[in-house]
């Protein structure tokens, strides 16, 4: 498994540092001749540094952290553009390559979804496509444990009744969750990140991982000892389920009152994975009547969700700002990888994580 913090070290290395010092009037005519890139969000330090200093490129960006560039915006900048980096707030459409016009060769996603991208259009226009998967792995299995274990042991719902009053007497009841100890816990889409949850889970003394994907993976399902099911079969066992798939045609919205029905009323359903996988008005129709005990959400549809959305007036129900991959190290890394994928891919070269369109 690819450790964020070691990718990281590794990509720093690929990209040499070209400029330094003044520019000399010779370099800067040399530079405006470079492919031109541009940046759709102020990505984290080391990936803005990769591709400033490798000397390759001429970069713009929309210099902000805190707001998405606005679509008109974003569709003057793009025109006549080499490269694009962009994050999953963008969409990548038609309109939008359209604006870009025939130099766009390269797309790179500081991501590892890819749901925000028309690969239809990209694949059409012979645009190259780099995402970001593996480095986030670590943390989204940390964070996912992390939710799981907040949900299930009802950690937001003791810390308002401590901070409001409502913690008097002991009693033998109040505010009992569902331990991972001899209990089966169910992945929905066995990859890298489903492991490295499962192997975070296993010290907990779990019973038993079972896995659905579109197909068995057992060099995977080996690593955790873990057993092929069918959907319904992982809906019905499993104590804890925890969706870890991608979201496509297929995925969308399958997380619906047919799994819910099938689950277990003392069940927790955990999405880390893209908040279209589900079913929002039946996860509260589930989680309202009782029919699951709990779930938590580190995605959901929209992003930002309502704050007058119904999942957020239940208990039982912990929702998260996708913040999964939201560490440091992981996010730096991710903007490398970003960068690396751009520079290569404008080179002819094969990128580290390329899109297979």
């Amino acid at each position: 498994m690819w450790c964020s913090r070691m990718a990281l070290r590794r990509l720093q290395r690929i990209t040499p540092l070209n400029v330094t010092g003044v520019l000399t009037s010779n370099v800067r005519r040399e530079m405006s001749s470079l492919p031109r890139v541009y940046v759709t969000r102020q990505i984290p330090p080391e990936g803005l540094k990769t591709l400033r200093e490798s000397g390759q490129v001429q970069c713009q960006l929309w210099d902000s952290d805190d707001v998405p560039v606005p679509r008109q915006e974003l569709l003057q900048r793009v025109k006549g553009v080499d490269a694009l980096l962009c994050v999953l707030t963008e969409k990548i459409d038609a309109e939008l390559l359209d604006a870009a016009g025939p130099n766009l060769k390269v797309l790179s996603t500081m991501s590892v979804g890819f749901d925000h991208l028309s690969l239809e259009e990209l694949k059409k226009r012979g645009i190259r496509v780099g995402y970001t998967p593996d480095v986030l792995t670590d943390s989204v299995a940390e964070l996912t444990v992390a939710l799981l274990l907040t949900t299930s042991r009802r950690l937001v719902e003791a810390t308002h009744e401590a901070k409001t009053g409502g913690w008097g007497t002991w009693r033998t009841l109040w505010l009992c969750g569902y331990e991972l100890a001899n209990s089966t816990v169910g992945i929905f889409g066995l990859g890298r990140i489903g492991v490295a949850i499962a192997e975070r889970l296993a010290p907990f003394k779990v019973k038993k991982f079972i896995y659905t994907d579109v197909a068995p993976r057992p060099e995977l399902a080996s690593l955790i000892n873990a057993e092929y099911v069918s959907f319904d079969e992982m809906a019905k066992r499993s104590d804890f389920l925890a969706v870890c798939c991608a979201l496509t045609p297929e995925t969308k919205e399958i997380c619906n009152k047919d799994l819910f029905s099938k689950m277990k009323n003392t069940s927790i359903f955990i999405n880390t994975s893209r908040g279209g996988v589900v079913n929002q008005d039946d996860l509260y129709e589930a989680l309202s009547t009782g029919q699951i005990a709990g779930a938590g959400l580190d995605v959901t549809v929209p992003e930002p969700l309502p704050t007058n959305h119904p999942l957020f007036t239940l208990k039982n129900c912990v929702i998260l700002p996708h913040i999964a991959s939201a560490s440091f190290t992981t996010r730096n890394a991710m903007s490398v990888l970003a960068a690396n994928n751009l520079l290569l891919g404008l080179r002819g070269e094969p990128m580290i994580k390329e899109l297979k369109l």
